[in-house]
C-alpha cells in the first residue's frame, strides 16, 4: 500500500465520520516560539490552547512536520526522519476517549476491502498513563483487547503537557509487534524497535499549573471543553504496510536511496556503516526538498540554518560513500518524482526550488575542497601524537576560514575517534564578533592608473568588515592632504585616510557612504565621505577633531549605527520597490539608476508614461506586503555567471568582477546583485511610503519614498494636517475628499463673482478715466494706476476701451494695476499713434524697467511689469517721459 493512498483512507474514514479535512499547514510555523512545524498537533494550538475558538467541532489531517532534534539518530533506526507527516483526527469539545479509541481501532482493523488499514488485532499492543483506569476499561470494551497487551506506563512517556501552564492529559499509545526477529519479548515497555509507535491518542482533560518540569506540574481540575489531540506516523505505517525494514524503504524515500546507490558504486545492505549513510541521504533529501518547497533558503541561522546543516550532512554523507562531485541533482530530481503525487508544488516549483539547491551544493563542495585536507591533517597529527581532542583553534580556522560549521567538524572528528575542545571553539567565537573576517572574494581587478593611490593599493584590498560589524580596527596605511601623500594630518585638517580594514561603507551601487568616526590613540576624525577611488581601495574623507593621526597608527573604524540602520531600511526597500514594479508593470520595467540614504530611496526605471495614482497604491501596497511577510535576505558570494542564471539582477552603472554578492528578498521575488547593506528580514524596514513619481527623461520615471522612521513621521504630518481639516470644517475624516471638493467649487464660483464685480467696477471707470486725458505733444495721452484689479485681462480690456473713447487722433493709454502683489502696466496705442512712429512695447519696456522687471508685445498693445508695486506711478510718468523723447 503507497504512502498516498494510506493518507487519503485514513482522510476519507474521517470525512465519512464527520471530520472537517484540513489541509497541511506550511512547514514554516507561526508560532513564535518555534522554527518549524514540529508536530501534528502545532497548527491547532491555539484551538487546543482555547485562545482562538475552534471552526469545527472535529478535524482530521496530515501535516508536514520538521524535527531535527533526534538528528542523530536518522538513519540508525527504522522510525527516526527529519520529514515526516502526521496523520491527526481532533476533537475539539466534541468525542472524547471512547470515540478517540473506536475510531483507531476500526480504521486500523478494518479491512482493506472495506477502506481500513487491515491490521491483525493480534498484532497490536496499547499502552495508557498508568492512573488512567477509565482509558484502560475503554480499551477492553471497545476493542476486546486483552489485558496483558495493555500496559501502564508513567508520565514521562504517557502524560502530554506544553511544559507551561495550561491544557495537559493522559495519553494512549497504539504499537506494532513487528515480530522476534526484531527483538525481545515484553511489549512496548521493553522499549526495542520490535514495538514501532504508530498512533498515540492525547486526551486532552486538565488544566495544571506550578509546572515544575514537563512531567512534574499540579492539575488544577479538568477542563471545561475536553479535546482529543491524535498523531498516526504515516512513515511508520508506510514501512508496516510495505513491508520494508524501514521508513528509507518506502515508497516516497527509496527512490532517492537507490539513486544514491546507483551514485557510489556500492551495495545497499552489504555494510552497516554505508546503509546508515544511504538512509541519512534519503531523508535529508526529501527534507530539504519540502522545506525549500515552503519558501525556506539556506542561510547561517534560523530555519535557513536547519536546511543548509541537513544539505550539508547529505554532501558529507555522499562524501563518505565515496562521491566527491556534485549530486544533487540526480538526487533532489528523484526526491520530486518520489513526492510530487502527495506534494505537486514540489513539481510547479522545481525550477526554484532546484536552484538553491545546486546553489548551495556548489558553495559547499568548494568548502569541503578548501578544508578537507586541512581537517585532515589536523586528525592525522592529533592521532599520531596520541591526543584524543582536536584543538579548538583549529576547529575555528576551519570556521573563519573554509566555512565549516562546527557540527561538521565535531562529526568528522566524531568518526576519526576524535573530540573537539569545544569550550576554546566558543571562546575564539566570542572574540571573533569585533573582529574581521578574511575577505574570500577574488583580487583579480584591474587597478585604475591613478598613482597617488597606488602604493596604497599595491598593500591589498581593503577589507570591508561591515556586513558583520559596526566596529573594527585596522592601522592606517596612508594619509592624503589635499592629494599629496603624507605622513600625519592635524587637528582642523581635511585629509583621506586609508586603512587596511574599515568598517564603514563606501558610496557604490546607490548606495550613500556611511557615517561615523575613526579613533586611535590620542586622535579622532570626523567621517565625512567614504568612496573608492580605485577598484579595491576605499579611502575616508575626514576631519581631524582631536589629536593628530599618523600613518602605521592603530585605527578603529566606528559606524553611526542608527544611520547605517536607516540606510539598510533604504536599500532594502529599493529592492522591494524594483520587485514590486516589476511585478505591477512588467520586466520591461528595467532599472536605470537609484539612491539610498538614511530615510530615502529612489529609483529610476525604464518606463515611457507617467503611472496612474491606482498604478503607484498597488506598487506601493506590494511593497509594504513584503515588509509585513517578514521576508529573509540573504547575501552569497558567487561567479558572475551563476548569478546570472539563477536570474539575479545588476544594479544601474555596476561593474562586477569574477565573484559577485548577490541579494535575495525572499528567495527569488526579489533577486539582485548588490554589494550593499541590508536588512536580515524585510520586517526591518518598517514602513515604506512612496511620496513622489516623475520623468526623468523621455523614457524614464522616477520614484521616490520615504522609509522606515521618516515614512511614518510624514505620514503622521499628513495625519495631523487630516485632524486639523476635520475639526476646522467640522467633517468627518471619510468625508473630508469631499467636503474640500465642495469648498473648493463654491470658492471658484465666488472668485468668479468677485472678478465679475471688480471687472464691473474698472468699467464703472471708463468715464472717469477718459477725462484724465491730456496732449502731450502732439498725442493725447491717459496714464493712470488702478490701485488693485484681478486679472492683467481686466486692466487690458479697460485700456483698450479708453483707448476707442479717445477718437481718432493719435492716442495713447497706460493702465497700471496691483495684481496679487505684483505691478502690471498695458499700454495701448490707436493707429494715427503708431502712425507717428509710438510703439507700445517700447513704452512698456520703460514702465518695466522702473517696476523692475520686464516688458514687451505687438506695437498696439503691450504688457510691462515687476515685483515693486508701489513704484507703479513712477512707471507711469516713465511712459509720459518716454513719449517727450
Amino acid at each position: 500500500m503507497k504512502t498516498a493512498e494510506i493518507a487519503k483512507r485514513y482522510l476519507d474514514y474521517f470525512e465519512k465520520n464527520d471530520h472537517v479535512i484540513v489541509p497541511s499547514a506550511s512547514l514554516v510555523t507561526d508560532d513564535r516560539a518555534l522554527l518549524f512545524t514540529v508536530a501534528g498537533m502545532v497548527p491547532f494550538i491555539p484551538y487546543l490552547s482555547g485562545d482562538v475558538p475552534a471552526p469545527f467541532a472535529r478535524a482530521a489531517d496530515n501535516q508536514k512536520c520538521i524535527r531535527t532534534n533526534d538528528i542523530e539518530e536518522v538513519g540508525k533506526t527504522p522510525r527516526h526522519g527529519t520529514f515526516f507527516q502526521m496523520l491527526g483526527n481532533w476533537s475539539f469539545g466534541d468525542y472524547f476517549k471512547a470515540g478517540a479509541i473506536r475510531f483507531a481501532w476500526e480504521l486500523l482493523t478494518s479491512s482493506e476491502d472495506d477502506g481500513g488499514l487491515g491490521f491483525d488485532p493480534k498484532d497490536l499492543w496499547v499502552t495508557v498513563y498508568e492512573e488512567d483506569d477509565e482509558a484502560f476499561g475503554l480499551w477492553q470494551e471497545i476493542a476486546g483487547f486483552p489485558e496483558e497487551r495493555i500496559q501502564r506506563l508513567g508520565k514521562d512517556t504517557n502524560y502530554w503537557s506544553t511544559g507551561l501552564p495550561g491544557p495537559a492529559g493522559p495519553c494512549s499509545e497504539i504499537f506494532f509487534d513487528r515480530g522476534p526477529e526484531y527483538g525481545i519479548d515484553g511489549g512496548p515497555a521493553t522499549d526495542d524497535d520490535r514495538y514501532v509507535e504508530i498512533w498515540n491518542l492525547v486526551f486532552m482533560q486538565y488544566e495544571i499549573t506550578n509546572v515544575r518540569s514537563k512531567y512534574d506540574f499540579d492539575i488544577v481540575g479538568e477542563l471545561p471543553a475536553k479535546n482529543i489531540d491524535t498523531g498516526m506516523g504515516l512513515e511508520r505505517i508506510a514501512f508496516i504496510k510495505q513491508g520494508v525494514d524501514n521508513m528509507y524503504e518506502t515508497d516516497q524515500v527509496r527512490p532517492v536511496l537507490d539513486r544514491a546507490v546507483a551514485l557510489s558504486g556500492k551495495t545497499y545492505g552489504a555494510v552497516h556503516e554505508d546503509d546508515v549513510r544511504f538512509r541519512v541521504v534519503a531523508d535529508h533529501i526529501r527534507s530539504s526538498l519540502m522545506l525549500l518547497s515552503d519558501g525556506v533558503t539556506p542561510a547561517n541561522d534560523g530555519r535557513g540554518y536547519i536546511l543548509r546543516r541537513l544539505m550539508r550532512r547529505a554532501i558529507r554523507s555522499m562524501r563518505l560513500l565515496g562521491v566527491d562531485g556534485p549530486t544533487f541533482a540526480d538526487l533532489f530530481a528523484a526526491s520530486r518524482d518520489a513526492m510530487k503525487e502527495a506534494y505537486p508544488e514540489v513539481a510547479t516549483d522545481w525550477a526554484r526550488i532546484s536552484q538553491y539547491a545546486l546553489a548551495e551544493e556548489e558553495t559547499f563542495l568548494r568548502t569541503l575542497a578548501a578544508g578537507s585536507n586541512l581537517l585532515d591533517e589536523s586528525v592525522a597529527a592529533a592521532k599520531q601524537s596520541g591526543g584524543t581532542a582536536l584543538a579548538g583553534a583549529e576547529a575555528f580556522l576551519l570556521h573563519d576560514t573554509y566555512g565549516f560549521p562546527i557540527d561538521l567538524t565535531l562529526e568528522i572528528a566524531e568518526e576519526a575517534g576524535l573530540t573537539v575542545d569545544r569550550d576554546a571553539f566558543d571562546t575564539l567565537m566570542l572574540e571573533q564578533r569585533t573582529r574581521a573576517k578574511a575577505d574570500a572574494r577574488s583580487r583579480k581587478r584591474q587597478l585604475a592608473d591613478t598613482s597617488v593611490y597606488r602604493d596604497f593599493r599595491a598593500q591589498g584590498e581593503t577589507v570591508f568588515t561591515g556586513y558583520t560589524d559596526l566596529e573594527t580596527p585596522s592601522r592606517v596605511l596612508g594619509i592624503l592632504v589635499d592629494g599629496v601623500s603624507v605622513d600625519r594630518a592635524s587637528v582642523g585638517q581635511i585629509a583621506e585616510v586609508i586603512l587596511a580594514e574599515t568598517a564603514l561603507y563606501a558610496e557604490s551601487g546607490g548606495q550613500v557612504a556611511d557615517k561615523g568616526v575613526i579613533v586611535g590613540p590620542g586622535y579622532e576624525l570626523d567621517v565625512i565621505d567614504v568612496q573608492k577611488p580605485v577598484a579595491g581601495l576605499i579611502s575616508h574623507t575626514v576631519e581631524v577633531t582631536t589629536g593628530e593621526v599618523a600613518v602605521d597608527q592603530p585605527a578603529t573604524t566606528v559606524v553611526d549605527a542608527a544611520n547605517r540602520r536607516a540606510a539598510r531600511q533604504a536599500h532594502s526597500a529599493t529592492h522591494l520597490v524594483h520587485a514590486a514594479l516589476r511585478d505591477t508593470l512588467g520586466k520591461t520595467a528595467t532599472q536605470a539608476g537609484s539612491l539610498n540614504r538614511a530615510g530615502y530611496m529612489r529609483f529610476d526605471f525604464a518606463w515611457g508614461q507617467s503611472l496612474s495614482e491606482q498604478t503607484k497604491s498597488e506598487i506601493e501596497e506590494i511593497a509594504n506586503n513584503a515588509v509585513r511577510d517578514n521576508l529573509e535576505v540573504t547575501t552569497r558570494v558567487l561567479s558572475l555567471d551563476e548569478a546570472k542564471s539563477l536570474g539575479a539582477m545588476a544594479l544601474f552603472g555596476e561593474k562586477y568582477g569574477d565573484t559577485v554578492r548577490m541579494v535575495d528578498i525572499g528567495g527569488p521575488w526579489s533577486r539582485e546583485l548588490c554589494a550593499g547593506t541590508h536588512v536580515t528580514s524585510s520586517a526591518e524596514i518598517g514602513l515604506i511610503n512612496l511620496v513622489g513619481e516623475a520623468s526623468v527623461g523621455a523614457s524614464n520615471r522616477r520614484v521616490e519614498a520615504l522609509v522606515g522612521l521618516d515614512a511614518f513621521r510624514s505620514l503622521a504630518a499628513e495625519r495631523a494636517i487630516v485632524s486639523q481639516l476635520t475639526s476646522t470644517l467640522k467633517t468627518p475624516r471619510d468625508q473630508l475628499a469631499t467636503r474640500i471638493a465642495e469648498l473648493t467649487a463654491s470658492l471658484k464660483a465666488a472668485e468668479k463673482k468677485i472678478a465679475a464685480f471688480e471687472s464691473k467696477a474698472l468699467g464703472d471707470r471708463l468715464p472717469a478715466l477718459v477725462a484724465t486725458a491730456s496732449p502731450q505733444g502732439g498725442t493725447v495721452v491717459v496714464a493712470e494706476s488702478l490701485g488693485s484689479a484681478s486679472t492683467p485681462d481686466d486692466v487690458r480690456s479697460l485700456a483698450l476701451q479708453v483707448r476707442e473713447r479717445l477718437g481718432s487722433e493719435p492716442a495713447v493709454v497706460a493702465l497700471g494695476a496691483d495684481i496679487g502683489g505684483r505691478a502690471v502696466v498695458i499700454v495701448a496705442t490707436n493707429d494715427a499713434a503708431r502712425a507717428t512712429g509710438v510703439k507700445a512695447g517700447v513704452l512698456a519696456k520703460a514702465a518695466a524697467a522702473v517696476l523692475g522687471g520686464g516688458g514687451g508685445g505687438r506695437d498696439d498693445v503691450a504688457q510691462g511689469g515687476g515685483t515693486d508695486a508701489s513704484a507703479l506711478p513712477a512707471a507711469l510718468t516713465a511712459v509720459k517721459d518716454a513719449l517727450r523723447a
